[in-house]
């Protein structure tokens, strides 16, 4: 069962725990010794993932502050939205070129 989904920079940035939940299952029916070293990559992977989330823009603002900074920036689109327009409706003048 493959995926068509397109890989974003790194695997670090794959946040899927489910294949290290799987190998460390399959490690656990075998009575494999390998069981804690699947343990530690599956412990080493929830700690990228804590820091990955740790370090996203905006995670220490409140929902409201949050909300005020997404209008802020909308308002911003429409304001440079209507700038655009309104300078492509301008009649535009050939320069004379200097000969």
């Amino acid at each position: 069962m493959a995926t068509n989904q397109p890989k974003q920079g790194s695997e670090n940035d794959d946040c899927s725990f489910l294949p290290l939940v799987h190998d460390i299952i399959k490690c656990m029916d075998k009575d494999s010794q390998d069981v804690h070293q699947e343990l530690v990559k599956f412990k080493t992977r929830i700690q990228e993932a804590r820091e990955q989330i740790g370090a996203m823009p905006g995670i220490g603002m409140s929902l409201s502050e949050q909300q005020h900074e997404l209008e802020t920036l909308r308002e911003q689109v429409r304001t440079k939205n209507q700038l655009l327009q309104k300078y492509k409706s301008l009649c535009m003048f050939e320069v004379p070129k200097a000969s």
